[in-house]
């Protein structure tokens, strides 16, 4: 994959730093994730605030085929309506990121871990709830496989945009 910078300025989260080195994002931070399938298999993806959201984003798939290869966006400003507890402001004051409760608490039932680790024991936080509201389509906490998990198989390409 291949990230310009043309507009650098809008998107700061990027600039200077355009590649990673696949060790993860630094949260709180808007996630795109893939399982890539080899030999046109099925490919998996997924927007995920469940580290927290710092920009909107948007995966379009190009060809593929398949009733959920489909585009998936997160356009919604979380950063507007972010609870002061879960806010990181930029030097001019600004919102803009907005941490998860699992990041800013660390706790198990926030973060799906320990006795909290399954689907029926784990449920979306308040902060999660605010996250899916703004994003509807992507994860906002451990388990929404069912509504937050996208398909494409026939070896599809993937478009994404940051700040739209």
């Amino acid at each position: 994959m291949m990230i310009t910078d043309d507009d650098h300025e809008s998107c700061l989260t990027f600039w200077p730093h355009v590649e990673c080195n696949g060790a993860g994002a630094i949260p709180p931070a808007s996630l795109v994730e893939f399982t890539l399938a080899p030999d046109n298999g099925k490919d998996f993806f997924d927007l995920s605030l469940v580290d927290g959201f710092n920009l909107p984003l948007t995966i379009t798939p190009q060809g593929g085929s398949g009733p959920n290869c489909t585009t998936t966006r997160c356009q919604g400003d979380v950063n507007s309506v972010c609870p002061s507890e879960l806010a990181i402001k930029g030097s001019g004051g600004d919102v803009i990121a907005c941490k998860s409760a699992c990041l800013a608490l660390n706790e198990p039932q926030y973060c799906c871990t320990g006795s909290f680790g399954s689907p029926d024991t784990c449920k979306p936080s308040n902060s999660s709830n605010i996250f899916k509201g703004m994003c509807p389509q992507a994860y906002s906490y451990a388990y929404e496989d069912r509504t937050s998990t996208f398909t494409c198989s026939g070896g599809a390409n993937y478009d994404i945009v940051f700040c739209e």
